[in-house]
């Protein structure tokens, strides 16, 4: 076997001007390859980046950008058509003033989603606390229930969760599970079987199966967490389902934030729930018109809590979550907080919080002391140094991993849910946040960070830190900021 393959490996060498053949498909390989990436319009740092990575991995380079690479999710149509059928009566809930209205027409017109509004609204801290919730509205679900994870795993808490949606399938409720391919890779049909066998159903979101000629959506995830039951009550936030997320089971538990909201906001995220259900099954809307999946209870007294529903993910170029976290910190005139688990910020982002600080703003940033991912954590540091020279305080969560992701600005908004603040967030996950535009929200949540705070160490001044422990490497991260 050794020596067919120095034959052949003598007789590839031997091939008159090999040499100038193997050089002139590297720059064919260079030239359409960069085309194809430059065409795309993304920001230039992003283009540059990919373009001097890959001409650096030759053909290598095709295959990890082919899986991993910039790509869209023509699914707008279907989105608009096949899955807003009832949008039409959901109006305004509460007066729009002029300090207020260019935020939520500006997450309407990103989203397609209105203004609404919440009869209730209820921020639940750490996993013990929301599946106890969970539990609770899954247990009286007479219709419906619909849930969408990124993480889902086979352990006490999601068998917990498994076992009373089983019960209340076999009670006639209609439970619908999506669930992240990769996310939630280790749950089996096996496991669900229970689930299933009770009338269950469960969908995929991107499976990872290979096709040949054909890009995987590997690195578009759907990074959301939503269930709605009886289209009256839903929850979404920052946690999954694990024990990970359970501080009853776990002392190093994830420190989150999640969400229990009834109202006429409920109609909003029912129908994103929709939609990635239509998106990821291939129903029409034929399928599905005048059923549960598309129900929603509306409440008999409009809530007091304005709300709104942003989404955002490759589908759309919008970046809404983005546009509008940057949009309410240009807007602030007081403070500015920011708790994120990843903070990887674009320019606008960047720009937003030094320009808050530099103008005189309580501008703080709590992200944890170490994340999950060293790379991101790297590459977070290596912005503290313009943060700390504008004005913004900075502070690490030491406790634990500190998983919320919430920003809060003046007295009155508030922006919690699914999205980390960096680049895959606001551009290549699916995602889900809840704005509101309420004084008791905003203080809750105030009350909630000043509790992080207090149990976070304070960063200052990072010139003296090791150049090879702590600056040559959060510098080396900073450079693959675009692509995390």
């Amino acid at each position: 076997m050794l020596e067919t393959l120095q034959h052949l490996w003598h007789a590839l060498w031997a091939i008159p001007h090999l040499k100038l053949y193997l050089t002139l498909a590297w720059l064919l390989y260079i030239v359409l390859l960069c085309g194809w990436i430059v065409l795309q319009k993304r920001e230039p740092v992003a283009t540059l980046t990919w373009v001097l990575s890959l001409a650096l991995l030759p053909y290598l380079g095709y295959l990890i950008y082919f899986l991993l690479g910039p790509q869209k999710i023509h699914r707008q149509r279907m989105r608009r058509h096949h899955s807003r059928k009832g949008m039409e009566s959901h109006t305004v809930s509460w007066p729009v003033d002029e300090g207020w209205s260019e935020l939520a027409l500006l997450g309407q017109a990103t989203t397609g989603l209105p203004p609404s509004s919440a009869t209730s609204a209820q921020l639940l801290v750490d996993g013990g606390v929301t599946y106890d919730a969970l539990i609770d509205a899954i247990a009286g679900a007479r219709n419906h229930i619909h849930l969408e994870y990124y993480i889902y795993m086979p352990d006490a808490t999601g068998t917990r969760l498994r076992d009373a949606l089983a019960e209340r399938a076999r009670a006639g409720v209609k439970v619908r599970l999506l669930l992240d391919a990769v996310g939630s890779s280790k749950v089996s049909r096996r496991f669900l079987q229970p689930l299933l066998e009770a009338g269950g159903e469960l969908a995929w979101f991107h499976p990872t199966r290979f096709r040949p000629f054909t890009r995987t959506w590997v690195n578009m995830r759907t990074h959301r967490k939503i269930v709605v039951v009886d289209g009256r009550v839903a929850f979404t936030g920052g946690i999954n389902i694990t024990d990970e997320e359970n501080e009853r089971l776990s002392a190093n538990a994830y420190r989150d934030l999640h969400l229990r909201l009834e109202g006429d906001v409920v109609r909003s995220v029912q129908l994103v729930f929709v939609e990635d259900w239509a998106y990821a099954t291939g129903q029409k809307r034929k399928d599905f018109e005048g059923t549960a999946l598309w129900q929603a209870t509306e409440p008999e007294v409009q809530g007091g809590i304005a709300a709104q529903v942003l989404v955002s993910g490759p589908d759309s170029s919008w970046e809404a979550i983005h546009r509008l976290h940057v949009a309410a910190i240009h807007e602030a005139r007081a403070r500015v907080w920011l708790v994120t688990p990843y903070f990887v910020p674009g320019e606008a982002a960047r720009m937003a919080l030094t320009s808050a600080a530099l103008g005189g703003l309580d501008v703080r940033l709590i992200v944890p002391k170490l994340s999950d991912s060293r790379l991101v954590t790297y590459a977070a540091r290596s912005y503290f140094d313009e943060l700390l020279a504008a004005g913004v305080k900075v502070y690490e969560y030491g406790p634990r991993l500190l998983h919320t992701k919430a920003l809060l600005c003046d007295d009155d908004l508030a922006i919690i849910g699914s999205a980390n603040f960096d680049h895959r967030s606001f551009r290549l996950n699916f995602e889900i946040s809840v704005l509101f535009r309420d004084h008791v929200i905003a203080a809750t949540l105030a009350q909630l960070v000043e509790g992080e705070i207090a149990a976070s160490g304070s960063v200052h001044d990072l010139r003296n830190r090791s150049f090879w422990r702590n600056r040559l490497p959060e510098a080396l991260a900073r450079l693959m900021s675009p692509l995390l």
